[in-house]
């Protein structure tokens, strides 16, 4: 694993810290919700009892030894951090080993019935299939021509506040957003960076189905129908996580969302279906994008992919903490000095739902805690757009 001594890693045994409060409530919510999703038998309320007990009061217990993935969960610390506290590990590597218990319990990994059935998947479909959505896909036909690149890039940019998982512990989301902005907007460097030949690769690396997945879709119909790429590779997970992350089910109900719908979306959704088809729009879901570790520790087929792109979009707040390091950063780090392991151009479109940051100038961040305090760092009411390239 890196070892970036410069700033602390981010632990969750700070009592009334965000990350203390995520392990202690959200998760426990967390696991109250999937259980009531389902009719589970007894044998799933045990293991989500257990997973209960463990993670609020217990320590890390190991992956049953017949788990296909164990050997690769071990050589990603599961050997480090088996028999400690949850709270007492990085926060990001506990949040994520949560979620693989979690699906563990539900029998997602399992021989039996429960095979492949997505615990968070109602959630998902209800979001979906919301008035919301509807007005949101609506509004595609009122956009001029001229207006269509800021406004599809700030709509992958904000669809971030439909994370699912956030709005559990947060409650409705609403009224958080009477006071939206943007900390950074180097927006006019990502499109300089794609060229004008319409030649280049854009990966996007996703982060939520539903309401956010489905600017992300249109962002890329849209660079694809302009000419200002030739293709795009999505980078989703390889199964649930996070609650409302996007995997290959929910990219293929996005598209049937969009292909029902009226107007533009529709164009829209057929488009991106015949993309998929001919290779213009390829899925990724790599192993390491469900694990628990920074990009700097990406293994090298992933790198090399990467590295073949013309720009990497890396999308959401888990996407943005994996990219420059779980870490108490000050928030005037540069940006492109904790990006410098990325291996190509790439951009963090992310709103703002735990500590880490980087990349402010010191005006910025002096008037952000003068305003609010902290709570702008957690509250889903502020983004940025970053981007890093090599001369």
């Amino acid at each position: 694993m890196s070892d970036i001594p410069s700033a602390p890693v981010i632990l969750g045994n700070e009592p009334g810290s965000f990350p203390h409060s995520v392990l202690a409530e959200r998760h426990p919510a967390i696991i109250r919700q999937v259980r009531e999703a389902f009719p589970y038998g007894p044998a799933q309320h045990r293991a989500l009892d257990a997973l209960l007990a463990s993670c609020t009061k217990g320590v890390v217990e190991p992956l049953p030894a017949d788990a296909h993935d164990r050997e690769r969960w071990l050589e990603w610390g599961a050997a480090e951090y088996t028999g400690r506290s949850w709270y007492d590990i990085p926060w990001l590597w506990s949040e994520s080993y949560f979620y693989r218990q979690l699906l563990e319990a539900v029998g997602y990994f399992g021989t039996g019935p429960w095979q492949g059935i997505d615990p968070f998947r109602p959630f998902k479909l209800a979001e979906l299939d919301s008035a919301e959505t509807d007005e949101e896909l609506a509004a595609l036909d009122s956009l001029s021509a001229g207006d269509q690149d800021r406004a599809l890039l700030h709509g992958s940019l904000w669809g971030n506040r439909a994370d699912l998982g956030f709005r559990l512990s947060a409650g409705d989301a609403s009224g958080a957003e009477a006071a939206p902005g943007l900390v950074a907007d180097d927006s006019s460097a990502l499109w300089s960076l794609l060229p004008p030949s319409g030649a280049g690769t854009l990966c996007l690396i996703a982060d939520n189905a539903g309401r956010e997945l489905i600017p992300d879709l249109l962002l890329i119909a849209h660079l694809l129908e302009r000419r200002r790429i030739a293709r795009a590779v999505l980078h989703i997970k390889p199964y649930p996580y996070y609650v409302s992350d996007a995997t290959t089910a929910d990219v293929l109900d996005a598209l049937r969302r969009l292909t029902e719908a009226q107007g533009a979306a529709v164009e829209y959704g057929r488009m991106l279906w015949a993309a998929m088809t001919d290779g213009r729009l390829v899925l990724r879901a790599h192993p390491f994008s469900g694990g628990p570790l920074p990009y700097a520790d990406m293994p090298g087929d992933l790198r090399a992919e990467l590295a073949a792109a013309t720009v990497t979009i890396v999308k959401g707040d888990l996407n943005y903490r994996r990219l420059v390091g779980d870490r108490l950063w000050p928030p005037t780090t540069p940006f492109r000095d904790v990006t410098a392991h990325f291996p190509g151009p790439v951009a963090a479109l992310r709103t703002l739902k735990s500590d880490v940051i980087t990349g402010l100038d010191h005006e910025t961040e002096a008037a952000l805690v003068a305003a609010e305090g902290q709570r702008w760092r957690t509250g889903g009411t502020h983004a940025l757009i970053q981007v890093s390239a090599p001369d």
